[in-house]
C-alpha cells in the first residue's frame, strides 16, 4: 500500500509552506480538508490563509515563529471556515521548520502534516467565536510594533511602505491606497499592491462621486464592505472600477489628524473578511496611527525641501572648467534637524587668471551656522575678487567674522562662533598652489603612482578668534597626474575616529582610485556613513555626526603614467625646530610602501641629522626636497637638504662620550651614495638609497 493511501485513509494530508515565496504546496488530502480543489498543487498563501479562522491563523503564526527560533516542532489546532465564516472542521497541524538559506534569517520553509480531528462545531459562526487571551496579547503586540514602525517613517512613501508590510492579526490586506484631498477633489497620495497606472480612474475624483473613499471624506465615518455584493449594491456606479482588481472585501477608513479629515485609507482583501468588532478595532487604530504618521511625514518633507533649497542656494556650482585641471566636490549635511550646517566649498575665478579653491567649516550644525557660512562665503569671494593674496584674504575674513560674532541681537550678546578655512590659489599653467590655512585640516596629495600623502602646510588660528591674525602661505606644486584633496573634519572624524584613525580609513580609498574624481568623491563619502539614502539600513547609515565637504582637484596630462616621480618638499625655519618632526613624518608617509622598512628608518634618521645640523651650525633655514623615481621594488630615493651657509661639513671621528659629529659617519654607513654640493649661495647635502626587496626567509 502506498504512503499516500495510508495518509488519506487516516484523514492526514501533507503541506509545505514557503513564507519567502508566499506559496503553500498541498497534497490532495490536505487540499480537501482546506476546502480547496481536492488535488495536489501549489497555492498562494492568501488562498490558504482565507480558509483558516483569523484567530487561529494569528496563533499559529506565533507558534511557528517560536519553532523557527528554537528549531522545534510547531503544533497547533486550526479551524477551517467557509466564505461566510462558519466553522466546517478542525485540523491538527504538526510541522518542522527547515534551516533558512544562508544570509536570510527571515525566510523559512515548514514541512508537516494536517490531520482532521473529531471536534465538529456545526452551525457556529467564526465571527462570534470568543477571542482568546493569546490573540488579544498578539493584537496588542502588533499595534505596538505598528506604532513604532510608523513613528520611525520619515517620508510619505516610507509610511505607505510600512503600512503595506504590516502583518495584521489574521487578516492582512493584499493592497492599500491612501486618498488625499485637494480642494473639492479626491487624489491618490500613494498605493501598494497595485500595478503602475491602476490609480488613473481614482485620481482627481470629485468628492460628490458615489465612491466609498469620497463618502468617508464627506462623512468622516468608516465604510466596511465584507462581500462583493455589498460593494455592488451600495456603490453600483463605481463597482466596475473596483471589480477588475479581484478583491472580495474592502475597508475604507478616515484619516483624521488634529481633528481634521485629511483623507481615506483603503484596505483591500483577496480573502473574505467579515470585519468583526475586534477586526474593526484593529483597523481603526491603525488608521489613526497612519494619519499621524502621514501628517508628520508631510511636515518633515516640507522642512527637508526647505532646508535643501536653503543649502542649494548657499552652495555654489563649480563653475566653468579649468584648462588642464579637473574639479569635483561633494557636500553632505548632518543627518539631524533641518540638515543645514556650516560647511561649504567654493571656486572663485581671480583677476590674474588663476582660480581660488576655498573650503571651510563654521562652528555648529544649525540655521545660524548656515547663515554665518553664507555671509562668510560672500565675504571671502569679495576679498578674493579684489585680487588679494591668500594670507590677506584670510586675515580680512577673520576680522569680518569676529565683527559678526560680537554683534547684538535684541539686546543680548550673541555666542562667539569661529570657522576653519583653507584657501588655495591655483595656477593652471604651472600647477602651483599657494595655500593659506586657518585651523583647517591639511590637504592630501595623491601622486601619479597612486600614493596619498598628507601635505603639511603652514597655518594660523581659526577665523573669528583674533581680529588681526596672521596666516602664512605655503606653496606646493601639483605635478602632471597628481590630485589634491581638501576636506572638512567631518570626512575624517565621523564615526568615532580622530584625525589619525580617520586618515587610515580614507587612505586606501584614495590610493586605489582610477582617476575618475566624481567616483572618488562618492566613495569617500560612502566610506564614512554608507549610501546617500536617508532610509538605507545598516551600520553606517546614521553616522551623520558632522557636515562633510570634499573638494578634489587634479592636474591633467596626456603623458601621466603610474611611475611618475614622487616628490615632496618642506622648509624648516630656524625659529621652528619642531618642524624637523614634520619632515620625518612627511618622508615616512612618502615611503609608506617602500619594500624595506629598515631603509625607511635609515632615511628618516639621516634627514633628521641633516636638518638638525643646519639649524645648529648655521643661521639660516633648511629646505628638504625628496624624490623617488623608478618602478616599485627598483626605485631610487634622493633627499637633499639645502641651506644658505658656504661652510662645508667635514667628517669627524667623535669620541665615545661626544654628543655630535656622527652625521656624516651615519650617512656613509647607511646611504648607497651621498655627497655635498656647493651652490651659488650656500650648499646642498644629499644622499641616495636604492630600494631593496627583502629576501624571503629560507624554509
Amino acid at each position: 500500500m502506498r504512503t499516500e493511501d495510508v495518509l488519506a485513509a487516516t484523514a492526514t494530508g501533507l503541506w509545505r509552506w514557503d513564507n519567502g515565496a508566499g506559496t503553500v504546496t498541498l497534497d490532495a488530502e490536505a487540499a480537501r480538508m482546506l476546502e480547496l480543489p481536492a488535488e495536489a498543487g501549489v497555492f498562494r498563501e492568501s488562498e490558504v490563509r482565507s480558509r483558516f479562522h483569523p484567530v487561529d491563523w494569528n496563533e499559529i503564526y506565533g507558534v511557528v515563529n517560536l519553532a523557527v527560533a528554537e528549531g522545534t516542532l510547531a503544533e497547533a489546532r486550526l479551524r477551517i471556515v467557509d466564505e461566510r465564516g462558519r466553522v466546517l472542521r478542525t485540523v491538527r497541524s504538526r510541522s518542522k521548520p527547515l534551516p533558512p538559506e544562508q544570509g536570510d534569517d527571515t525566510r523559512y520553509v515548514l514541512v508537516g502534516t494536517l490531520q482532521e480531528v473529531a471536534e465538529p462545531q456545526p452551525g457556529t459562526t467564526g465571527v462570534h467565536t470568543p477571542i482568546t487571551g493569546d490573540w488579544r496579547r498578539s493584537r496588542e503586540a502588533f499595534l505596538l510594533d505598528a506604532g513604532r514602525a510608523l513613528a520611525e517613517a520619515r517620508s510619505t512613501a516610507e509610511v505607505l511602505r510600512v503600512a503595506y508590510s504590516l502583518s495584521m492579526p489574521g487578516f492582512s490586506p493584499d493592497g492599500l491606497a491612501v486618498f488625499g484631498i485637494e480642494g473639492e477633489r479626491l487624489t491618490i497620495v500613494g498605493h501598494h499592491g497595485h500595478n503602475m497606472g491602476d490609480e488613473g480612474p481614482f485620481n482627481d475624483m470629485p468628492l460628490e462621486t458615489d465612491y466609498p473613499a469620497a463618502e468617508v471624506v464627506r462623512t468622516g465615518r468608516a465604510v466596511y464592505l465584507p462581500t462583493a455584493d455589498d460593494y455592488r449594491n451600495r456603490y453600483p456606479a463605481t463597482w466596475p472600477l473596483a471589480r477588475r482588481f479581484g478583491r472580495r472585501s474592502w475597508a475604507f477608513l478616515p484619516l483624521i489628524a488634529a481633528g481634521r479629515t485629511m483623507g481615506t485609507w483603503m484596505a483591500g482583501f483577496r480573502h473574505p473578511v467579515s470585519f468583526s468588532p475586534d477586526e474593526r478595532s484593529v483597523l481603526t487604530t491603525v488608521a489613526r496611527m497612519l494619519a499621524q504618521a502621514l501628517a508628520r511625514a508631510g511636515v518633515a518633507e516640507t522642512e527637508r525641501e526647505l532646508s535643501l533649497g536653503l543649502q542649494r542656494s548657499m552652495m555654489p556650482s563649480l563653475g566653468p572648467d579649468i584648462p588642464g585641471m579637473t574639479v569635483a566636490a561633494r557636500y553632505v549635511p548632518t543627518g539631524g534637524g533641518l540638515q543645514v550646517g556650516g560647511d561649504w566649498y567654493d571656486m572663485i575665478p581671480l583677476p590674474n587668471g588663476r582660480i581660488a579653491l576655498v573650503i571651510g567649516d563654521v562652528q555648529g550644525h544649525d540655521v545660524r551656522a548656515a547663515g554665518l557660512m553664507g555671509q562668510l562665503r560672500i565675504a571671502l569671494r569679495a576679498y578674493a575678487s579684489e585680487g588679494h593674496r591668500p594670507d590677506a584674504v584670510l586675515s580680512r575674513a577673520s576680522r569680518f567674522l569676529s565683527g559678526l560674532t560680537d554683534a547684538h541681537e535684541d539686546g543680548e550678546q550673541t555666542g562667539a562662533r569661529f570657522a576653519t578655512c583653507l584657501y588655495a590659489e591655483a595656477d593652471p599653467d604651472t600647477g602651483t598652489l599657494d595655500i593659506a590655512r586657518a585651523g583647517h585640516p591639511d590637504p592630501v596629495v595623491m601622486t601619479g603612482d597612486g600614493t596619498a600623502v598628507i601635505r603639511r602646510t603652514e597655518g594660523g588660528l581659526p577665523l573669528g578668534i583674533e581680529a588681526d591674525a596672521d596666516y602664512p602661505t605655503t606653496r606646493i606644486t601639483l605635478e602632471a597626474g597628481e590630485t589634491i584633496m581638501l576636506c572638512t573634519d567631518g570626512l575624517i572624524e565621523t564615526g568615532g575616529h580622530d584625525l589619525a584613525t580617520g586618515w587610515v580609513r580614507l587612505r586606501p580609498i584614495l590610493e586605489r582610485h582610477n582617476g575618475d574624481l566624481e567616483k572618488l568623491a562618492d566613495e569617500l563619502v560612502q566610506a564614512v556613513h554608507g549610501p546617500a539614502s536617508h532610509y538605507t539600513t545598516g551600520p553606517l547609515a546614521d553616522r551623520r555626526e558632522d557636515d562633510i565637504a570634499v573638494l578634489l582637484l587634479r592636474r591633467e596630462t596626456s603623458t601621466a603614467h603610474p611611475t611618475a616621480p614622487r616628490r615632496t618638499a618642506l622648509t624648516i625655519a630656524q625659529a621652528e625646530p619642531e618642524r624637523i618632526a614634520a619632515a620625518r613624518l612627511l618622508l615616512r608617509e612618502m615611503l609608506h610602501d617602500w619594500a624595506d622598512p629598515e631603509q625607511v628608518d635609515s632615511a628618516v634618521l639621516m634627514v633628521s641629522e641633516m636638518a638638525t645640523n643646519v639649524l645648529v651650525h648655521t643661521d639660516g633655514d633648511a629646505l628638504m626636497v625628496a624624490q623617488a623615481t623608478g618602478e616599485h621594488g627598483e626605485r631610487r630615493l634622493r633627499v637633499e637638504v639645502s641651506d644658505g651657509s658656504d661652510e662645508l661639513p667635514h667628517k669627524r671621528r667623535p669620541g665615545e662620550m661626544a654628543s655630535s659629529g656622527r652625521g656624516l659617519v651615519l650617512m656613509e654607513m647607511l646611504a648607497d651614495a651621498w655627497g655635498v654640493d656647493p651652490q651659488g649661495a650656500g650648499k646642498s647635502i644629499w644622499f641616495e638609497l636604492d630600494e631593496s626587496v627583502e629576501a624571503e626567509p629560507e624554509r
